[in-house]
């Protein structure tokens, strides 16, 4: 950013800020060379083409600045798609308006338009919308399918969520040792990934997911609803705050995390919040920074995801937050079948002891309550006997 202008009054019709200020903008665009000019509030197409025409530059408001960022940083088919359709759902909502303007005369940002007829291009958005929606409905019951899969696995699942840049992807990393793409850029992560985590001997799916933003709009919110699922979908939501930042700026993108929890409908979902990047603070700050956060971020940790402090402290609270486990034993007749069937309990179940005894063997295991109750209808019909079954 090479330049800012703030103004507090109603929205001009024509340039949104008033004419005096167009004139100075202008001018602070001749200083500096700028190439984009981005307004904070929502611009209607005739308010970007005025001040195009009059400071010579492209103009865009924050949700195409969004869009822009978004699509920069999508690496998934998914993720591309989520973003083209949210882009041209906005160019639905504009279309006409956007026809007529482009047909005075080519300004920055409007382009290529002028060929157009309003109804034919209004159209061709219309049939690219449908074309991308059907794209993502595929894609959404691949989702489904693979989500479906992972429940048969048996473990609880925990999302990471957080406002972008807040250190999610390097607390995914640090819990699973495995690497996903991270950056101090904003939305490095458009898309989930999920990695097999043990915590105090019991097994978890941890998945990283899509970065909050404050004020999201609405579009994008519906454009990202299948990624944004893998929260309202999971047994936990691990929330990182970046705790480095000023205390107004933290408590703000706190305030903004839970609402948007809320928001996607997650909020009956236990929350543990990491308070993340205290390695940048002396340790005056980071208490006098918890002592103010305590009580307002949900079961709040102080952890550095990049030095990896306090992650086992952070590890055991997941663990107890989720200890809602069934210990179960069962006594079953052994053969091939019920071999192959152990065989599946260990790679799901935190098998606890195990005997064998002539042709019988002795199990005892945790397991998450539903998928006890799958292991218990199926040591029954492998002829066994379930010989404890407590919570």
């Amino acid at each position: 950013m090479v330049g800012k202008i703030e103004q507090i009054r109603a929205p001009d019709p024509r340039y949104q800020i008033g004419y005096g200020k167009i004139k100075e903008l202008a001018e602070l665009i001749k200083e500096t060379g700028a190439q984009k000019i981005i307004f904070g509030n929502p611009l209607r197409p005739v308010q970007a083409y005025n001040i195009a025409k009059e400071t010579g530059v492209e103009v865009i408001d924050r949700f195409q600045l969004i869009l822009e960022i978004f699509a920069r940083r999508a690496t998934t088919t998914e993720a591309k798609l989520q973003i083209q359709l949210a882009k041209l759902k906005y160019e639905l909502a504009r279309a006409k308006e956007k026809v007529r303007l482009a047909k005075l005369g080519e300004q920055p940002g409007f382009m290529g338009l002028g060929a157009y007829e309003v109804d034919v291009y209004y159209e061709t958005v219309k049939r690219q919308i449908q074309t991308i929606m059907e794209k993502l409905r595929k894609i959404r019951r691949k989702r489904v399918l693979h989500r479906e899969r992972r429940a048969e696995l048996g473990f609880p699942s925990i999302s990471l969520a957080g406002y972008t840049n807040a250190g999610k992807s390097s607390l995914f990393t640090a819990l699973t040792e495995e690497e996903v793409p991270v950056d101090d850029a904003l939305f490095t992560t458009l898309s989930t990934t999920t990695r097999l985590v043990k915590f105090s001997r019991k097994k978890f799916l941890l998945t990283d997911t899509v970065g909050f933003i404050d004020r999201l709009p609405l579009t994008l919110i519906e454009a990202f609803r299948s990624t944004l699922e893998e929260t309202i979908y999971s047994d936990l939501i691990l929330l990182v705050v970046d705790i480095s930042e000023p205390l107004a700026t933290v408590e703000k993108k706190l305030s903004v995390c839970l609402e948007t929890i809320e928001r996607i409908g997650a909020s009956g979902i236990p929350i543990i919040t990491a308070l993340n990047k205290i390695d940048l603070l002396s340790q005056t700050e980071i208490q006098e920074k918890f002592e103010k956060l305590q009580d307002k971020a949900p079961k709040p940790v102080l952890t550095s995801a990049l030095y990896g402090l306090n992650l086992n402290q952070l590890k055991e609270i997941i663990a107890k937050t989720l200890r809602n486990f069934v210990q179960a034993s069962f006594t079953l007749p052994l053969s091939n079948e019920a071999m192959s069937f152990l065989s599946w309990l260990f790679s799901r179940t935190d098998v606890q002891e195990v005997s064998y005894e002539g042709d019988t063997v002795y199990v005892t295991f945790e397991a998450v309550p539903w998928f006890a109750e799958k292991v218990k209808s199926r040591v029954e019909e492998l002829g066994g006997k379930i010989d404890s079954f407590k919570h």
